[in-house]
């Protein structure tokens, strides 16, 4: 595994663990020293660059590095014949990620995106309940507030928050950040075009993005012209709006930090003239909290809900049993390069529209 940040700590390193009969943790690299012997003092080997991993003999690499780093390590992996599990999002440009697609298809070996929301329970009932015509879909919103992570790390008593990270690295993943994302959108941002573009974007909204693709594709539906976008709030928040093909429907998308209210709202509602579907996601940061599913109906003048919660499995957990199946039984890969791809594209498309 590569980098023991949030992410790492609260999820990927005790999710691993739990799952020891399916993995063993051969070793965690991070760029922090006080990190290293924090790890070390809990039983793992820790190294201080991923290049030391690949020089262990492992079968796979999980990437929950800075996202700036996600391309290098996934295609130094293929190189060497590893498996890669990598966080979202994949990479920050298209030609990236068409790269690292390439990679893995020459090296024979399975790189799946860390989209947990795929795996998510009621995701999955709400693709089997979807019709299958398409023609009544009106409009596909999706609406995000966010206070970031510190609502809901308090409790996890063993996270462990480091300082000390050198001053070179810093600079060195700034650069490489603005460089990759420079030439995603043809041009150098502004300061609060690029947290728009990294964080609201890239960070959060990728997530819903890769959902709302996913029901799309379950109706045969496409994205089209892309009506409009913007950043703001200094780039805490992100809005575009993109029309359908296929059908006289919009997709509308909006997300926003908002640091000081310690609550996560999460909404993807998909309104069809008969039906509406609405998905409310907790935090990421809480496990075995299930996502609602309602779905809402009239017959005449009676209205009638009807909420579904199919399971409290965590899909963090079943994303990673997903990967050991893909890796060891060759299970088709949920979470592919190419979705990323779309995903990718997508952001391309309205930052392009944000900024022009």
């Amino acid at each position: 595994m590569v980098g023991a940040g949030l992410i790492g700590q609260v999820e990927h390193i005790p999710n691993l663990r739990r799952l020891e009969r399916l993995f063993e943790i051969v070793g965690i690299a991070d760029a922090s020293a006080d990190m290293r012997r924090e790890l070390e003092s809990r039983g793992h080997t820790a190294f201080a660059g991923y290049e030391q991993l690949l020089e262990a003999g492992i079968d796979a690499i999980l990437i929950a590095a800075p996202d700036q780093y996600h391309a290098e390590i996934t295609l130094r992996a293929l190189d060497r014949g590893v498996h890669v599990f990598c966080e979202k999002p994949l990479c920050f440009s298209v030609p990236q990620a068409e790269e690292i697609a390439a990679a893995r298809d020459k090296a024979g070996r399975v790189v799946q995106v860390g989209y947990m929301k795929r795996y998510d329970p009621s995701y999955e009932k709400l693709l089997s309940l979807l019709p299958k015509d398409p023609s009544q879909l009106r409009m596909i919103s999706v609406e995000v507030q966010d206070p970031d992570s510190w609502p809901f790390n308090q409790h996890q008593g063993d996270f462990v928050k480091t300082g000390d990270i050198p001053a070179e690295i810093l600079a060195d993943g700034c650069r490489r950040r603005d460089e990759q994302v420079a030439r995603a959108v043809g041009r150098a941002l502004t300061p609060s075009e690029m947290w728009g573009y990294t964080n609201s974007y890239c960070s959060s909204m990728i997530h819903d993005i890769n959902v709302v693709h996913g029901v799309l594709e379950a109706l045969g539906l496409e994205t089209g012209a892309v009506v409009g976008a913007a950043f703001f709030a200094g780039g805490d928040g992100s809005h575009g709006c993109v029309r359908l093909t296929g059908c006289d429907a919009i997709w509308q998308l909006t997300h926003l930090f908002v640091h000081k209210v310690a609550d996560y709202k999460e909404r993807v509602t998909i309104y069809f003239n008969d039906c509406v579907y609405e998905l409310t996601f907790p935090s990421p940061y809480l496990n075995h909290f299930p996502t609602k599913l309602t779905v809402s109906r009239s017959d005449a003048m009676c209205w009638q809900e009807t909420v579904y919660r199919p399971s409290y499995e965590e899909p963090f957990i079943r994303e990673l049993v997903g990967f050991w199946k893909s890796v060891i039984e060759g299970a088709p890969v949920r979470n592919t390069v190419e979705a990323a791809i779309k995903d990718l594209r997508l952001v391309t498309r309205l930052t392009e529209s944000a900024i022009k």
